[in-house]
């Protein structure tokens, strides 16, 4: 009888511990309403900025470990703002993203490491049309607050990295080839939601 009782206990704890574990992960949709992903490339002489309006995807949050959080992102291609509707059709063209085959370009973290006090360099897998590459996003968390809505929690985050264009097969006409640059700075400025069930 008082090896059952061990036994239950010992079970009991173990499922107590368990769920401490899972609770400890919090998972934050992206906001696309209040997220967007900013780009600068340089044209001719000068930079050239535009951005995507519609950005989602989800970040596993364990705060007490960030380290051990993740992210996945969607970015849509059609959400494309350059501020000119001819060049938002140019740039959504074969000739550039080719949005017509691959409408989203995609992130999955794979590792996050601490660098500062709220900064981490995120890595993971990138892919833009056809092309998946290995890049490191340089991550500030901006905070953590109480919600809109009774019992959510809302989050901000800034990344930024650079590109080379032409390693995704993102690569103009060739008369372009000397007019624009092939290093994108990209900025990503997210708010992310969540909510206890």
């Amino acid at each position: 009888m008082i090896k059952l009782h061990r036994l239950v206990l010992a079970s009991a704890l173990a499922l107590g511990l368990l769920a401490s574990a899972q609770a400890a992960v919090e998972s934050f949709t992206i906001d696309p309403v209040h997220s967007s992903a900013g780009f600068a490339v340089r044209h001719m002489v000068s930079k050239f900025n535009a951005s995507f309006t519609k950005v989602t995807g989800t970040i596993n949050v364990d705060r007490e470990n960030l380290e051990k959080s993740s992210v996945t992102a969607t970015v849509d291609v059609a959400s494309l703002n350059t501020a000119n509707d001819k060049r938002d059709a140019h740039v959504k063209s074969p000739d550039f993203l080719d949005f017509a085959k691959f409408p989203a370009m995609s992130f999955t973290s794979t590792s996050w490491k601490k660098t500062g006090e709220d900064t981490y360099d995120v890595a993971g897998k990138l892919t833009i049309k056809d092309v998946t590459k290995d890049v490191t996003l340089k991550v500030t968390i901006l905070g953590f607050s109480p919600g809109m809505k009774p019992g959510s929690t809302t989050s901000g985050w800034e990344a930024t990295t650079t590109i080379k264009r032409t390693d995704f097969g993102v690569n103009g006409p060739a008369m372009m080839g000397k007019m624009l640059g092939d290093d994108v700075a990209i900025t990503l400025s997210v708010e992310a939601n969540h909510r206890a069930p």
